[in-house]
């Protein structure tokens, strides 16, 4: 048997199950390996390693007693931090909430436990999801672990550096504007955004209500579909949860006869040369299955960085209004007036880029600008939906590049706008609520991941799915990163 990390989750929950090793012994390799790889890699913030041993303990009595386990009995998750583990502190990688435990489990972590899963850690993030990059986490820096000079993306990069660095086999994150997507293809794994409400937002701390969305990080998209079979279930506890049955994955190596994929060839045309050529492989590659390749259009799509920046920093400034120093999290001392408690915890709690984004947002809904940027922004917004909505009439699915490059170096991009950029291939999904996933698809000259994106219609997260699969096992794009094969 190859080593533990080398292993999927499939794979692991596999040998488990047959006998060929204790949930305890992947438990612990697992544990080990954080240990052995974190302090440079910093994808985790904390370790849940008692929380580990005692359920790995108690699958491996499960299985002596021959008592019937989940479907992701002995799989280690990483769970990104601004998801809630009841018990465990949950801190949204902010000063705000050091020491905030969370009173109970969000729907998915719950749901991940209930079939079996280990949650092995919570890992870093730009804090409170904000950021493409990873740099805007209060604690310390994750890496990318192609090259430890690179950031791992943003604002999962700690899910996407544990899983591309094999510290865990499959990790959550969340997306509201490209956020697992992107640090995914950064990481070389797979990341998948469902549609908007398959997943419950339950025990999730809000950046955007309306485009933040729970998904599945790892190695493989079998992995990515088994995942999405446990937490894509309907919830009570969440106004935008879907409420239909879950699904179930299967998946092929081969697409179904006359597909078609759809591909936004105008508003692709300033691609890097680099970035344009790895594009055009992914899609021979999907000629090659027998998918049909037509030019639809999505113009607009030139004006989704613009809306997301109003929309979002605009429900973000609401969403964190609830950080008054007051309730819980970080309270300042020294203060005289309840004014002083809300100005001075907020100064101290949050970072730069997260005060930048609850300004602008406060802007775009104060009296005299609410119509002028926020009313516009959801109109465009609208217009987006539609023209995604009669690109569909012509394809099945679309297909573009996740982002403008590969990874770049830690304080690379200084420039605000620059930074926002890079996430828009990646936004409109979020905008329109679509399925969207993140798909390995080779290197640049510097040996960094590259990947692609398949976006489906509304509630189509089984075909979508079923592309990426059919891609990803006629392309074989998916490796470890050479330091951490070892060990």
């Amino acid at each position: 048997m190859k080593p533990l990390h080398l292993l999927s989750g499939i794979e692991l929950r596999e040998a488990f199950l047959m006998g060929a090793v204790k949930a305890v012994d992947i438990a612990a390799h697992f544990i080990k390996r954080i240990q052995l790889h974190n302090r440079s890699l910093g994808a985790f913030l904390s370790v849940l390693e008692t929380r580990a041993i005692l359920k790995a303990e108690a699958l491996d009595k499960k299985r002596a007693q021959n008592k019937p386990l989940g479907k992701m009995a002995a799989i280690p998750i990483a769970v990104k931090d601004n998801m809630h583990v009841a018990g465990e502190i949950t801190t949204c990688a902010s000063h705000f909430l050091v020491h905030y435990k969370a009173p109970f489990d969000s729907t998915a972590t719950a749901l991940l436990e209930m079939e079996d899963a280990i949650l092995i850690g919570k890992t870093n993030l730009d804090e409170f999801s904000m950021g493409s990059s990873n740099e805007n986490s209060a604690f310390f820096l994750a890496h990318n672990p192609w090259n430890l000079k690179c950031v791992p993306g943003g604002s999962s990069g700690g899910s996407a550096a544990a899983v591309g660095a094999r510290l865990a086999p499959i990790a959550t994150g969340s997306d509201t504007g490209g956020s697992i997507r992107q640090p995914a293809g950064f990481c070389g794994v797979v990341g998948y955004k469902p549609t908007y409400g398959r997943v419950s937002r339950y025990g999730l701390v809000a950046f955007a209500s309306s485009l933040d969305q729970i998904g599945p990080m790892s190695a493989t998209v079998a992995d990515t579909a088994l995942t999405m079979e446990v937490i894509g279930k309907y919830c009570s506890h969440d106004g935008t949860s879907l409420d239909l049955p879950s699904e179930t994955y299967p998946l092929s190596k081969r697409l179904e006869p006359d597909t078609v994929i759809g591909v936004p060839w105008r508003f692709l045309q300033r691609l890097k040369p680099e970035i344009l050529a790895n594009f055009m492989e992914a899609i021979e590659a999907m000629k090659s299955l027998g998918a049909k390749i037509v030019d639809i259009d999505l113009d607009l799509l030139k004006y989704s960085i613009a809306v997301y920046y109003i929309l979002a920093p605009a429900e973000a400034s609401t969403n964190l209004a609830r950080f008054d120093g007051i309730r819980y999290g970080l309270r300042a001392r020294n203060t005289k007036t309840l004014e002083e408690i809300y100005e001075f915890s907020r100064k101290r709690g949050f970072g730069q880029e997260v005060k930048k984004r609850i300004m602008l947002g406060t802007y775009v809904l104060s009296s005299g600008y609410q119509e002028a940027y926020y009313t516009k922004a959801q109109k465009v917004q609208t217009m987006i939906l539609n023209a995604f909505e009669k690109a569909f009439t012509h394809c099945d699915a679309i297909m573009m590049p996740v982002s403008p490059s590969g990874a770049f170096e830690h304080g690379s991009i200084d420039d605000p706008v620059e930074m926002y950029l890079q996430d828009i291939f990646t936004i409109p999904a979020n905008l329109a609520g679509l399925p969207a996933i993140s798909i390995p698809s080779g290197f640049d000259k510097r040996h960094m991941p590259l990947s692609v994106q398949i976006i489906g219609p509304q509630l189509c997260d089984v075909s979508v799915m079923q592309y990426a699969y059919a891609y990803e096992q006629a392309t074989k794009h998916t490796g470890v990163p050479p330091l951490y094969k070892e060990g």
